[in-house]
């Protein structure tokens, strides 16, 4: 590269990334340097990449704190409670927004519009004037719910789009690179033109450099771009999923957005699970990090549901410790040396379930070595203990792993912990399993278990950590008692 070049402004490259539309409809990147320094090179902004998302979640709780504060001074005047009341019944707000969803919606849609949330915000608004009205005390009639939630619906409603309206006149637009030809590559880009909500412009590097087909240049255009820019869209009619799943690992290095234009138009456009820009479906890739309340709260349901188990289930722990030495001599608790998050190894606690000294006698029912994937579990392993057999039918066994999710080894919720020895088995592309605390239950237990082959584990396992929020975690808590009786899989 040229010095002349090296001096370039920000404000120089930040211009156009579109060149707009060559006579054949084709878009043109272009590149500032070689790919090793972009990669290198430091935010232009000197920014953290979601920023912008933070930003907006924090205006969003506010105006959700005002209205639950409105909320609760209702009904402390209806009730004739004491003022004090309506602040201390506050956080119900955001809290209860978080669990609906309400601040992820826009960081995970292209395009998002407070009138799309509107029945999520009546379901909102139901909950939390039903439990303030629950914990102010003071007599209410029915007649009070009836006429407050759909003040509280509407209130909220234009609070979170001036909320929105106000972060979008603060917030410098999040700069975009559109990958393609043909119609999709035009329509978004004019969909961006037209449609100011979106909140995104066509950023610009500087070098021109026309790209005549994108598959051998994936690295090359992901390189160039994720460091000048927020997020890409890919238009291109013709890409093939090996193309996407390259991008997308780009996009997750480099914490940067990716949207894809579906090719399919008219009838045969889809119509689930992805965003629409008017006619335009796009389909969204999940490249961020989890949001650190979604992390607090999930964390705070451990610890108060672990806490209250491990005293109410106490009596049960000891009949259970009493079956278990009375069948068979050794320990009642088995520990064993999991992997936990980031690879960090844990003793896991559960009751003993098979003969002392199994560990030893492994290499009589299993080689690991001839394993064909990192995973065993076996139907009939004769090592299992009569009273372990029931105990694995219903999942008592796991019941100790409380310990570990009160000392912050384990949650609830998530991924299965595996066996150390299996984990060193792992490829690369495995290790996102251990992104995540592992979890007492999960979609693996809910969804088949022990049947469930090993890349079935993985799918299930990324499908939920692609979508991991408070509210699926309780329903994965509902849904595995119902999983337990039927016993699929329980071996």
């Amino acid at each position: 590269m040229k010095a002349e070049s090296r001096s370039t402004t920000q404000d120089e490259r930040s211009e156009a990334l579109l060149h707009g539309p060559a006579p054949n409809g084709r878009f043109r990147a272009r590149m500032a340097t070689p790919s090793a320094e972009i990669a290198a090179a430091p935010r232009p902004d000197g920014k953290p990449r979601w920023w912008r998302d933070g930003r907006r979640r924090r205006m969003l709780g506010v105006a959700d704190l005002v209205v639950a504060a409105g909320v609760g001074a209702a009904i402390v005047s209806l009730a004739g409670a004491d003022w004090w009341w309506a602040l201390v019944t506050a956080p119900l707000g955001p809290l209860f927004a978080k669990l609906f969803g309400l601040y992820d919606i826009d960081h995970r849609a292209i395009h998002h519009l407070t009138v799309d949330e509107l029945s999520k915000l009546g379901g909102w608004a139901g909950v939390m004037v039903a439990t303030t009205a629950v914990i102010i005390p003071g007599d209410l009639q029915v007649i009070t719910f009836v006429l407050v939630v759909p003040v509280a619906t509407f209130v909220a409603f234009c609070c979170r789009a001036i909320a929105r309206a106000a972060w979008r006149r603060i917030t410098p637009k999040e700069r975009t690179l559109v990958i393609g030809e043909g119609a999709p590559a035009v329509g978004i880009a004019r969909k961006i033109e037209l449609f100011d909500d979106m909140h995104l412009e066509l950023a610009s590097t500087e070098h021109p450099s026309t790209f005549d087909g994108l598959n051998g240049h994936t690295d090359a255009v992901a390189s160039a771009a994720l460091s000048q820019v927020d997020r890409i869209i890919l238009a291109w009619p013709n890409a093939d999923p090996g193309l996407i799943e390259r991008l997308l690992t780009h996009c997750r290095q480099h914490e940067v957005k990716l949207s894809v234009v579906s090719p399919f138009r008219g009838l045969a456009r889809p119509s689930e699970k992805v965003s629409h820009v008017a006619d335009l479906p796009v389909l969204e890739y999940n490249t961020w990090d989890i949001p650190r309340s979604t992390i607090a709260l999930k964390r705070g349901l451990d610890l108060i549901v672990s806490a209250v188990l491990l005293v109410v289930l106490a009596p049960l722990f000891a009949l259970i410790a009493l079956a278990v030495k009375l069948d068979s001599r050794g320990p009642v608790f088995y520990r064993q040396e999991r992997a936990g998050r980031r690879g960090q190894t844990f003793t896991m606690f559960k009751f003993r379930s098979m003969i002392d000294g199994a560990e030893e006698r492994l290499s009589e029912v299993v080689s690991i070595d001839e394993l064909d994937a990192p995973v065993f579990k076996l139907r009939a392993d004769p090592r299992v203990t009569r009273v372990g057999r029931f105990l694995r039918r219903f999942s008592l066994d796991e019941l100790p792993q409380l310990i570990n999710v009160l000392r912050g080894e384990m949650s609830l919720v998530g991924p299965r912990p595996e066996e150390t020895m299996l984990v060193e088995r792992y490829e690369p592309e495995h290790m996102f399993r251990l992104e995540l605390r592992p979890g007492m239950t999960g979609p693996m237990q809910v969804l088949g278990r022990g049947e469930l082959t090993f890349a079935e584990r993985l799918a299930v396992d990324m499908d939920y950590l692609e979508t991991l929020s408070v509210a699926r975690d309780l329903r994965l808590l509902v849904l595995t008692a119902p999983a337990v009786i039927r016993g699929r899989g329980a071996f």
